[in-house]
């Protein structure tokens, strides 16, 4: 796929050491960079967060690769292990190049994991962390943030205001940015009496976003 060439969406089949995972690609005119983000241990791309994104970035000049994993291709319900989910992600990675373009990786949930463990050895020029699980729900004693602070590479953190995995406030200092969806929890839904909407709040996670990558490249 050519840096400047506009097609339609497609999917990719990829074969590896995990199993078939699946890439559906959101392609941009005179794309500037990949952004390749997966769902997470409960859901598939379908994620609210993953389709904004899918729809806003490419007018930016972002081409979007909505990863599946091999488990969620197979059908499967329940995700394995963080080592064979990192298996499946390293496998993906020379499909995710192919282009030639600079890519960020990223996801939402345990895809933020997956793509904050494996960036720097994977070469990846970023780090998009969705609904970064910084916590299993009340028991903030058992923190991943090494994970997070562990990137090497700019990191940003998308993080809903009542996410029991993790609020805003809750995260570490460290390099990385962090933009706060106010009133979402891990799934970015926002209350029905909340002073802003579902759409609003994908508006501000989508914005802060592109705001950011037009900083990358």
């Amino acid at each position: 796929m050519s840096p400047t060439a506009a097609t339609a969406p497609r999917t990719e089949s990829v074969e590896t050491d995990a199993g078939v995972a699946r890439i559906t690609w959101l392609p941009a005119k005179r794309a500037r960079l990949v952004l390749a983000v997966s769902h997470g241990a409960g859901g598939g791309i379908e994620a609210r967060d993953l389709q904004a994104l899918g729809a806003a970035l490419p007018d930016r000049r972002v081409t979007v690769a909505l990863v599946e994993q091999p488990w969620r291709v197979a059908g499967k319900k329940l995700a394995p292990a963080p080592r064979t989910l990192d298996t499946g992600w390293r496998g993906l990675w020379p499909a995710l190049t192919a282009p030639g373009l600079p890519v960020v990786a990223g996801g939402r949930s345990a895809g933020a994991r997956v793509a904050c463990r494996t960036a720097a050895v994977l070469g990846a020029r970023a780090v998009l962390a969705l609904s970064f699980p910084l916590h299993p729900p009340g028991k903030p004693e058992k923190s991943r943030a090494d994970e997070l602070l562990g990137t090497g590479v700019p990191t940003l953190v998308v993080q809903g205001g009542r996410d029991p995995f993790g609020r805003p406030e809750e995260f570490p200092p460290g390099e990385h940015g962090l933009v706060e969806v106010p009133y979402a929890d891990h799934g970015f839904a926002v209350p029905k009496k909340a002073p802003l909407t579902v759409d609003q709040a994908m508006d501000l996670l989508t914005g802060a976003v592109a705001e950011w990558l037009d900083g990358i490249a």
